[in-house]
């Protein structure tokens, strides 16, 4: 698609109107619609908007953005009528230059910084979003009450309701992987949305039920290069949200909304290819080239700050406990889940398939920010040589206290996370992908918008611990 190719689909499908979409800096997409015919489908096209609105972006006194629309993103969307849908990069008419802290500029540029090292010329990421479908999701927090209630038909808390007829069949705690209907009782859900995204141009690979009861999902989209893959979970989640809101159920991508059972990951697929060739094939562990191995140590090396962008709310770290599957345990492994890095196994003598799964990543994270912070941590171990130690052959979690204490753990909370990011940001600034004042905006964020409001209202669960103190 390009912008050619972007009139001709207005034109064939009769579209009057442009609904544009960008992400502020936290991955929430924005858009405004304007009539087709203001557009000229050139590179001159420049969309103006209000940039003091946006979180992370402008102060009021220096508000005037413009949107570019990107036309190889564009598809006719299916949740706007008569409109073409398209994904656009922020331009600071001020500076006369994209916005440093436009997100999707901030990946152009990691996939550019990646070329001036020579290292390679395109990283592909292929990310794993898992999300979780209700029937019912409330909340509420007031200076006199706070509480939220999930439910879901297929939860297995139902199997007692005698409410109405009960049909039973419904996944058991940490027993929903991939069982058929009626146990899944979400497939014709998931059917439509994959058949939405193939319309959108996303490339679906499967789709199914995931480990937890109440409608826990994962639809697998395959891999593209970094700004490319980025487009597509943000097209992805805008799919997965309004299917489910047509279906009258509700969408949540938060990681763990729900208590005792797992949360939901983005697991991330990578590697690095240059003319044509995988640079991750080779003869080493797992079948993995000595460039691949740097690259994981330079992953394991950061881990600690990278949480704070790949895993960045305070939600993210009740996902990230022992005992839910769960990636905590900084280590590498073939096909071994206890580790953060799995290398999957793949066929014999596919070298294009080789790859490591870094496993930490949550679907709260904003992609275009967690895949370019990925790749700046494994390009800087490459640069560096970073030993990422020997591999962790056996079940991390049936370890012994002992063998398990000498391998290191992720940040326990979003705070130390961004102590972690506080302290060890220089390989972001490499390439001039983030900037000092792009991380102080987000820690900021962080601090006062999330962890310090919440640190300051009561848990429900202390009321059941200490109100008869």
């Amino acid at each position: 698609m390009d912008a050619k190719s972007a009139r001709q689909l207005a034109e064939k499908e009769g579209l009057q109107l442009a609904d544009v979409k960008f992400s502020d800096l936290f991955g929430q997409w924005k858009h405004f619609t304007i009539p087709v015919d203001l557009l000229d489908f050139s590179d001159k096209d420049r969309l103006p908007f209000d940039g003091s609105s946006i979180p992370g972006f402008k102060e009021i006194h220096e508000s005037d953005m413009e949107l570019v629309p990107d036309y190889a993103t564009s598809f006719v969307d299916p949740f706007a009528s008569n409109s073409i849908s398209m994904v656009c990069d922020v331009y600071d008419p001020h500076c006369k230059k994209f916005f440093e802290r436009d997100c999707r500029t901030m990946a152009k540029k990691a996939e550019s910084y990646l070329k001036t090292t020579g290292i390679g010329d395109a990283a592909y990421f292929g990310p794993e979003a898992e999300f979780f479908v209700f029937d019912d999701l409330r909340f509420d927090q007031r200076e006199n009450q706070g509480y939220y209630f999930i439910d879901s038909k297929e939860g297995a808390w139902n199997s007692g309701n005698g409410g109405a007829p009960n049909l039973a069949y419904r996944p058991r705690f940490k027993e929903g992987y991939i069982p058929v209907p009626p146990n899944d009782g979400l497939q014709e859900v998931r059917t439509d949305m994959i058949l939405t995204m193939r319309k959108c141009g996303l490339k679906i690979e499967k789709h199914h039920h995931e480990v937890a009861t109440a409608g826990q999902c994962e639809i697998g989209i395959r891999f593209d290069t970094l700004t490319r893959a980025a487009d597509n979970v943000m097209i992805y989640k805008y799919i997965v949200k309004n299917i489910a809101h047509k279906h009258n159920k509700v969408a949540t991508f938060m990681p763990k909304p729900m208590f005792n059972d797992n949360g939901s990951g983005m697991h991330c697929n990578q590697s690095i290819w240059k003319d044509g060739k995988n640079l991750f094939a080779g003869d080493k562990y797992a079948d993995l080239s000595q460039t691949a191995l740097y690259y994981i140590g330079g992953l394991i090396a950061h881990a600690d700050s990278l949480a704070a962008i790949v895993s960045p709310t305070t939600n993210s770290y009740k996902r990230l406990v022992p005992g839910f599957e769960a990636p905590v345990n900084l280590a590498y492994s073939q096909a071994n889940r206890s580790a953060a890095v799995r290398i999957p196994l793949t066929p014999e003598g596919n070298t294009a398939a080789k790859r490591i799964e870094y496993r930490p990543p949550d679907p709260s994270c904003n992609p275009y920010l967690a895949f370019s912070a990925m790749l700046l941590a494994g390009i800087d171990g490459i640069k560096k040589k970073t030993d990422p130690g020997d591999a962790v052959t056996e079940n991390i979690y049936h370890m012994s206290k002992e063998k398990s204490a000498r391998i290191k753990k992720l940040p326990g909370n979003l705070s130390e996370a961004i102590s972690a990011l506080e302290s060890d940001h220089e390989y972001l600034l490499q390439g001039d992908v983030f900037t000092k004042e792009t991380i102080r905006t987000w820690i900021d964020h962080k601090k006062h918008k999330e962890m310090g409001p919440l640190s300051l209202r009561p848990h429900p669960y202390e009321f059941y611990l200490y109100h008869d103190v």
